[in-house]
C-alpha cells in the first residue's frame, strides 16, 4: 500500500471545513498533520468568521489535532493586504513542506477563481491542494451536513444579502429552508459563516451560547461564549 501523503488542512471551524476534515479523516490516502486557521491580530478572532480564539482552541483538543495559528495585521481602515497574505502565508506553508506535507486541504465547494488563486500560491511552494466538497451541489452539502449530526452556530451573515435575524441562529434544516430566494444554502458566496461545537469528528461537544447580535460594517455578528463565560466588550476586525 501506498505511503498517505501527508495533508495541512486549511480550517475555518466552520461547516463547510468541517465536512471536508471529516471526509479526509476517513480517506486512507490521507493523512492529516495539523490544522491552520487565521487570525486577525490583536482581535484575536478567526478571519471572516468573527469567532473568538478560545473556541477554536476548544475546537481542535475535541478534534485531536495540532492547531497552527497565523495572526495578520488588521490596519485602521481595513484587513490586510494580499501581498501581506500571501507573504505571512508562505513563510508558515514552507515550514509545513519541510516536514513533509504536500497537500493543503481546503473546504471550497464551486469558486472557481478562489481554487485558481489558492492553487497559483500553493504551486509556488511546491504544494498541491485536496478539495473533498469540490463541485458537490451545496444543496447535498448541507443535507450531508445535517444528516451526519455535525451542530453549527451561525456566526455571522452578510447584511446586504440576510437579515441580522439569521445571525447566531442554528445551523439546521429550518435555517436552510427560511434562506431567502438567491441566497446559497451553503453561504458559498458569503452569505453567512458558522462555528461547528459538535459532529462526528469532535471528541466532545462545545458548550456554547449566543450571547448578543452585533452590526458592524454591514455584516452581523452572533457573538459566541464559552460555557458560562462573562460577557466582555464585542471587539470584531474589518473583513
Amino acid at each position: 500500500m501506498p505511503a498517505r501523503e501527508k495533508v495541512l488542512f486549511s480550517w475555518s471551524g466552520g461547516k463547510d471545513s468541517a465536512l471536508a476534515l471529516h471526509e479526509l479523516l476517513r480517506d486512507d490516502r490521507y493523512e492529516v498533520t495539523a490544522l491552520l486557521t487565521t487570525l486577525a491580530e490583536g482581535f484575536r478572532r478567526v478571519s471572516h468568521h468573527g469567532v473568538r480564539e478560545e473556541l477554536l482552541d476548544r475546537q481542535a483538543e475535541s478534534i485531536g489535532l495540532p492547531l497552527e495559528k497565523v495572526y495578520f495585521p488588521v490596519h485602521p481602515t481595513h484587513a490586510c493586504t494580499n501581498s501581506e497574505y500571501e507573504e505571512i502565508m508562505g513563510r508558515v506553508l514552507r515550514k509545513f513542506k519541510d516536514q513533509g506535507v504536500t497537500l493543503v486541504g481546503h473546504g471550497d465547494i464551486n469558486l472557481q477563481d478562489l481554487r485558481d488563486y489558492r492553487e497559483r500560491n500553493l504551486a509556488t511552494i511546491g504544494l498541491r491542494g485536496v478539495y473533498p466538497l469540490w463541485q458537490r451541489p451545496t444543496t447535498r452539502v448541507m443535507d450531508d451536513f445535517i444528516r451526519q449530526g455535525f451542530k453549527a452556530h451561525v456566526t455571522c451573515v452578510d447584511g446586504q444579502r440576510l437579515g441580522g435575524e439569521f445571525a447566531g441562529r442554528l445551523l439546521d434544516a429550518d435555517f436552510v429552508s427560511d434562506l431567502p430566494s438567491g441566497v446559497d444554502p451553503a453561504g458559498e458566496n458569503g452569505e453567512y459563516h458558522s462555528f461547528v461545537f459538535a459532529g462526528p469528528i469532535l471528541r466532545t461537544s462545545i458548550p456554547v451560547r449566543v450571547s448578543e447580535i452585533v452590526a458592524i460594517d454591514k455584516r452581523y455578528y452572533a457573538e459566541l461564549l464559552s460555557g458560562d463565560a462573562p460577557a466582555e466588550p464585542v471587539s470584531i476586525p474589518p473583513v
